[in-house]
Parts: C-alpha cells; sequence; structure tokens
C-alpha cells in the first residue's frame, strides 16, 4: 500500500481553509464527472477526488490524517502505526454511506465505514504529534527573559498565538518545550507538545554566537594612541572601559560576564575600529601634514 497525499489530489496548499477545500473539490468534480468528462480516466480520477474531500473536509479526519502526512510522502511504502486499524472498528470517525469503498488507504486509517464492525474491537488511543515552529526573538527579550507572544500556523485554520515566557539567557536554535500545545490526542490520549527553536532578529549593534555578544567600538585615532576612558554598549547597559595606550584597529578586548545571562554566563567580545575624523580645515589639514612631517611613520614597511 502506498501512502496518498490528498491536498496533492485536490490542488490545495496544507494549510487551507475548509472554504478552500471546498472550492478545489467543486471545480475538480465538475471537471471530471464521469457523465460529462471527455478527460481520460475521468472516473478512476472522479473517485480519486472524492476520496480526498471526505478525508479533508472532517476537522477529526483532517487531524488525523495530518498526523500520519507529517511524516510520509506521496507514494512512499505506508503502513499504519502499530494500533491504528484496528482503531476505527468503534471510533468517532463518520464514515457513512458516502465514504464506503474508497479503497485501502482509506479503509486503512479511518475505518473506511465498513458495515457490519461497529462495537467490535478496542477504541483507538493515541498521543497527540509534537509540533516544531520558529520563534523570532530579539537579543534584548533574550537577555532579559520576556514574555512573548508567537504566531504558529494553524492545523488547517486560521494561526493560533502563543504566550511563552523566554528562559533568561537563551540562545539561538535552543529549542522550548511547551507541553501540551501540540496536536490532539486520540481515545482521551494527552496532546503533543510544541517545541520553538529560537532565532535572533538581526541587531543593528550586537551578533551573537551561542552566550557571547559580539561588538564592534569606534575610537579616534588619540583615544587609540593616548589611552582613553570609553563607554561600551552591553546588552545589560553601558559599561566604562580603560582603552590602554597604543590600541590598534582590529584589537580585541574581552569583557567577562557581559553575554547573555547563564551558569556560567557569556562575554562580550569588542573590537576595537579606528575612525577618522573629518578634515575639513586648513587648522585641521595642518596638524595631519605636521604628524606626517614629525612621524615618518609607513605602516606598510614590513
Amino acid at each position: 500500500m502506498k501512502f496518498k497525499d490528498y491536498y496533492q489530489v485536490l490542488g490545495v496548499a496544507r494549510d487551507a481553509t475548509s472554504a478552500e477545500l471546498k472550492r478545489a473539490y467543486r471545480k475538480l468534480a465538475r471537471r471530471y464527472h464521469p457523465d460529462v468528462s471527455e478527460e481520460p480516466e475521468a472516473e478512476a480520477r472522479f473517485k480519486e477526488i472524492n476520496e480526498a474531500y471526505e478525508a479533508l473536509k472532517d476537522p477529526a479526519r483532517r487531524r488525523a490524517y495530518d498526523q500520519l502526512g507529517a511524516s510520509h510522502h506521496a507514494g512512499e511504502p505506508f503502513d499504519p502505526p502499530p494500533g491504528w486499524s484496528a482503531a476505527h472498528d468503534s471510533y468517532q470517525f463518520d464514515c457513512g454511506g458516502d465514504s464506503r469503498g474508497f479503497g485501502e488507504f482509506f479503509d486503512a486509517i479511518f475505518g473506511g465505514g465498513r458495515p457490519g464492525r461497529e462495537g467490535k474491537g478496542d477504541r483507538f488511543r493515541m498521543r497527540g504529534g509534537d509540533r516544531h515552529a520558529l520563534a523570532i526573538v530579539s537579543l534584548e527579550d533574550a537577555y532579559a527573559g520576556r514574555e512573548q507572544t508567537v504566531e504558529i500556523p494553524g492545523e488547517g485554520g486560521p494561526p493560533r498565538r502563543l504566550k511563552v515566557r523566554l528562559p533568561r539567557g537563551v540562545v539561538e536554535g535552543q529549542k522550548i518545550r511547551l507541553a501540551g500545545q501540540g496536536m490532539i490526542g486520540y481515545g482521551g490520549e494527552p496532546a503533543g507538545d510544541m517545541y520553538l527553536e529560537v532565532r535572533f532578529e538581526p541587531h543593528r549593534r550586537f551578533r551573537a554566537e551561542g552566550k557571547d555578544i559580539h561588538s564592534v567600538l569606534p575610537v579616534t585615532p588619540w583615544e587609540a594612541v593616548l589611552g582613553a576612558k570609553v563607554n561600551v554598549p552591553t546588552l545589560g547597559g553601558d559599561v566604562a572601559v580603560n582603552l590602554k595606550p597604543g590600541a590598534q584597529s582590529g584589537q580585541k578586548l574581552r569583557l567577562n560576564g557581559r553575554g547573555l545571562p547563564g551558569a556560567p554566563p557569556g562575554d562580550q567580545i569588542v573590537e576595537l575600529l579606528l575612525k577618522m575624523p573629518p578634515v575639513d580645515t586648513d587648522e585641521k589639514r595642518a596638524l595631519f601634514e605636521k604628524m606626517r612631517d614629525t612621524m615618518a611613520f609607513n605602516p606598510r614597511s614590513d
């Protein structure tokens, strides 16, 4: 038995609404109805379209199908999970007269409305599947551990909005588990979990690598040459740093414990960037000419 992609059959996306499913079904049903269609194999195509719509139009059947479809692709060999086939002898799927005779695949998933089997066997029980989504957050919110509202694609319906408090110092790529927020369970079994994978928004000043934060600090030539006390922006506020005389552009400073919080916390690595002042007056130009004539320095001599 091969897996059927019912969404592909109807030509709709997996998150199609009920109205979109109905429109697609009606359009295809008119095209392939055996009484009017001149398409090759119209009868088989018409049956396939009806089977797909029957599977997806009911929310309970659609949820069950989506759980299987999360790990299967059209045309690949398929066997229902252990315990699944016996589930529908007394399960709540409404597979009435219109759904009979759809074939082995439909029958294996939904019971196929087979007559004479009601009330036999055990009720189907299955924990809901887990879901995964991205949570795009700011570095400031990750640093502080603030509450976020995350929008999750719905299961064939509108998106869901979930509130989640970030662990303070969460790092990019870390997954946050929301118990019971995954796909619903069946037969009284619990829902699955939701796993949110953290991604950071681009920041104009900081870049994260694990718990370490990287930044660039512009400095003037005289601060670099003579040394100075400068304020360095961090996620926790400005920090005063003493530059030693003779600092070079590209030199890196490490601010211990100034990265993302944790046990231990990350550090902040600050790269110095030498910035030249504008030379927009004769007096300023004269100063640079004097430096040229006095120092006789050639940075390319090596």
